[in-house]
């Protein structure tokens, strides 16, 4: 059974915008507000986009400025706003949540304990 389901994934041509979102299947997983989106473009490592860790909010140097990301708890949700879409961008877009306190390093994979089974942004010229 999925804990984490994203969706909003699609194809786009660069300069459009997209919306992530992830929805966890309970309460339990948002509480600690440890949750991140990763990606993982073709023949490349998965790497950290974003993420809500520790008391603060956290980029890639690469998206700041461009995508937003936000927890709403009362809803299980978590979304990735994505502006200014590139063709860089293109990849497929994970959201992933630790649900216990602790953790130091926002984009380390290990540091979460829940993932979603990815949603594929596509970026056209």
């Amino acid at each position: 059974q999925a804990q984490l389901v994203e969706s909003g994934g699609g194809s786009v041509q660069a300069g459009g915008s997209l919306r992530l979102s992830c929805v966890a299947s309970y309460s339990g997983i948002f509480n600690a507000y440890r949750v991140a989106w990763f990606r993982q473009a073709p023949g490349k490592e998965r790497e950290g986009v974003a993420a809500i860790f520790v008391g603060s909010t956290y980029y890639n140097d690469s998206v700041k400025g461009r995508f937003t990301i936000s927890l709403d708890t009362d809803k299980n949700t978590m979304y990735l706003q994505m502006n200014n879409l590139q063709l860089e961008d293109t990849a497929v877009y994970y959201c992933a949540a630790r649900s216990t306190w602790g953790g130091e390093i926002w984009y380390r994979e290990s540091e979460y304990n829940y993932w979603g089974q990815g949603t594929q942004v596509a970026v056209s010229s």
